[in-house]
């Protein structure tokens, strides 16, 4: 009797109630609103990182180009023996090529720049840019072992290899000057390197004599001088910053180099260093003024000292920028040429 009145009362039970319409569209709009945060902050957090990594790519970029930049910039003028203003040069386009005027072993330039082309051809220079031009001797660390009495015009090394070759511009010295000459051959057997007159190479000698100052004349001995034994010798350095338009439709920044083909002729070129560089601007320190100036204000570039470059860099991800753009910066560093600094 107890079992039928139990089942009698679970019949008699009401169903238990759901939800309603209203009520499942307040729960779905409210996870919508949940998913909708937990997404806009995903995308934040997203936005941040792309950022972050952004400027620290441009860090990254800018450090290392002011680094390059600043390394040719601080040697200009340079030589292995601190010669300054006494240089001989017997190269025969030393009037008319910007690599073989040691007068200009530092010049800028805001308008046309003769080692570079300004157009909108690949690896030309941006107008509108400024660009640097840098002579030195570099760190090739060779010596002169014996130098030969009389007119011939060779030396011999005190090193059993190097890396010059016939066509090489090196530039020679002592404590008393330096020369700048070309060499015409180069022989590996005795460690000898020739810098005749002649057209062996290009541009050439005008002459065989290396003394100060410079004379190139008709029979080609010029002015006799005898660098004494471990006169320093190295190759010279060219180089020319500037930026380019570089193969991806984009700018970055160049450097022109001297190279050397199999025939002993020497030409430049372009090689890309750093790339989303986008803009270069250039000021000079001029004594005794205390004022950096524009390369078109400056009168001697013989004097100037320090160099103040300004680099204005992007970010590889063009959608970095809150703007779905890319990320741009610019910074400025200030360089002085070491052996003009008393």
């Amino acid at each position: 009797m107890s079992g039928y009145i139990s089942l009698r009362r679970n019949y008699s039970r009401a169903p238990a109630p759901g939800f309603s319409l209203i009520e499942l569209m307040i729960a779905m709009l409210l996870g919508l609103i949940v998913i909708a945060g937990v997404f806009s902050v995903f995308l934040a957090g997203q936005q941040t990182y792309r950022t972050n990594s952004a400027l620290g790519d441009i860090q990254d970029s800018s450090r290392i180009a002011f680094e390059m930049v600043a390394r040719d910039v601080r040697d200009a003028g340079l030589t292995a023996c601190g010669n300054k203003n006494r240089i001989a040069n017997v190269l025969n386009n030393k009037d008319t090529a910007w690599y073989a005027n040691w007068a200009n072993a530092l010049h800028g330039y805001e308008g046309t720049d003769p080692a570079v082309t300004t157009g909108t051809g690949e690896g030309q220079r941006v107008t509108g840019t400024d660009s640097v031009q840098v002579l030195s001797a570099g760190g090739m660390g060779l010596s002169v072992a014996d130098t030969p009495s009389g007119p011939a015009a060779n030396f011999k090394l005190n090193e059993s290899t190097n890396d010059l070759q016939s066509g090489d511009m090196i530039i020679v010295c002592d404590p008393d000057h330096a020369a700048m000459v070309q060499i015409t051959k180069q022989n590996n057997s005795n460690v000898v390197l020739v810098h005749n007159t002649g057209n062996t190479v290009s541009p050439g000698n005008c002459s065989k004599g290396l003394g100060f100052p410079t004379i190139c004349d008709s029979n080609a001995n010029g002015n006799p001088y005898t660098f004494s034994k471990n006169s320093q010798i190295a190759k010279l350095t060219g180089s020319d910053w500037y930026i380019g338009n570089n193969p991806a439709n984009g700018r970055s920044l160049y450097r022109v180099v001297l190279v050397t083909n199999a025939a002993g002729a020497v030409s430049t070129t372009a090689q890309e260093m750093i790339r989303n560089v986008t803009d270069m601007q250039i000021k000079y320190l001029q004594p005794p003024s205390a004022a950096f100036v524009p390369a078109d204000q400056v009168t001697d570039w013989s004097i100037v000292n320090a160099v103040q470059i300004e680099l204005t860099v992007e970010s590889t991800s063009q959608s970095a920028g809150t703007d779905a753009k890319p990320l741009s910066r610019t910074f400025a560093s200030t360089t002085t040429v070491r052996n003009r600094v008393l």
